[in-house]
């Protein structure tokens, strides 16, 4: 009976120590990146299957949809977004008509999902973002609900990521560069661009001190941070500096992550979290002179080191030394 109930113990605690493999360390005030590794890199598909053909997808930006269990992305081409698994593997596409939007490049830099089938994406030139359903197979007509965020001519160095915040509706967008910036607050969506923003400076982009801001994800995804600081946190990726920053919303630099060595000839444009605290980042193709031309483009995948709590070592001492005990009456 004792050696059950010890088994038991040892079998709760490791199942316990495997559940926290993915929940951020810290999590108070602090996901730390610093616990962070690569657990996995993936090709992406360049086009998607029957009915919903997107090709030539340089990956600039990609999101978590919780209810579908599932990853999205774009490319700079703004063909179409693509639904893809955890890894990589392509599951459906949605291509993008552009009339009426007024934007000739298609520059797709910033995805993000708002909940039940629905995604916003923005358009870095124009620094405009449109809302859609995603339908696999079909078209979205982006100019049927957009808004203008921002009229400046900002060309090349426009928006180029954009997340959603569950908890309260919110928005977070961030400008790559000339000069950088980050804005927050509410965004709403009507017919021919005819809604509104709201969003404001979050605060000076300088304090990060990196040298360009390629993406952004709220924190408030992860169910570990629900009710915690930490909950109001942003990941702050740069391609140019290649590092991934967690800031809290005053711009202090809480924690970060060195992508130096991290698919080192590729561009690494857009990141996301699940409610684990595992963190995407999508890398368009080969950056250098002789790649091929049609290199897919890649997901890395970001897991967090487990941190077991007290209680669980605490169960799983018991166990051994319950164990102990039973191999000794035993032997006597």
């Amino acid at each position: 009976m004792k050696s059950t109930i010890a088994r038991s113990l040892i079998s709760a605690a490791v199942a316990a120590l495997a559940a926290m493999a993915s929940v951020p360390a810290s999590a108070g005030s602090s996901i730390n990146l610093a616990n962070y590794s690569v657990t996995g890199i993936y090709s992406l598909g360049l086009t998607a299957g029957t009915g919903g053909s997107v090709s030539g997808l340089e990956a600039s930006a990609v999101t978590y949809a919780r209810d579908r269990g599932t990853l999205f992305f774009v490319g700079d081409e703004g063909f179409g977004v693509i639904e893809t698994t955890l890894t990589g593997q392509t599951i459906g596409a949605m291509s993008f008509d552009w009339s009426g939007t007024g934007s000739s490049k298609h520059d797709t830099e910033g995805l993000t999902y708002v909940g039940n089938g629905q995604l916003v994406v923005t358009e870095e030139r124009l620094y405009d973002a449109y809302k859609f359903s995603y339908v696999a197979g079909g078209t979205a007509s982006l100019v049927n609900n957009g808004v203008s965020i921002s009229n400046a001519n900002v060309g090349n160095s426009g928006v180029e990521g954009i997340s959603y915040d569950p908890r309260n509706g919110t928005f977070v967008t961030v400008k790559q560069e000339a000069p950088e910036d980050i804005l927050a607050g509410s965004l709403s969506f009507g017919a021919n661009l005819g809604g509104t923003s709201t969003l404001t400076n979050l605060f000076n982009p300088a304090l990060l001190g990196v040298a360009s801001f390629s993406d952004v994800q709220t924190l408030s995804p992860v169910d570990a941070l629900v009710g915690t600081t930490a909950a109001d946190n942003l990941l702050i990726l740069s391609l140019v500096s290649r590092k991934l920053l967690e800031v809290d919303r005053s711009g202090q630099v809480l924690s970060s992550l060195d992508l130096s060595n991290i698919l080192p000839n590729n561009g690494i444009e857009g990141v996301t979290v699940d409610e684990k605290g595992t963190i995407y980042l999508v890398a368009e193709q080969l950056q250098i002179d002789g790649a091929p031309a049609n290199s897919a483009s890649q997901l890395i995948v970001l897991s967090a080191a487990a941190v077991p709590e007290p209680g669980t070592y605490a169960m799983l001492f018991a166990g051994l030394g319950l164990l102990g005990f039973v191999a000794r009456r035993k032997k006597a």
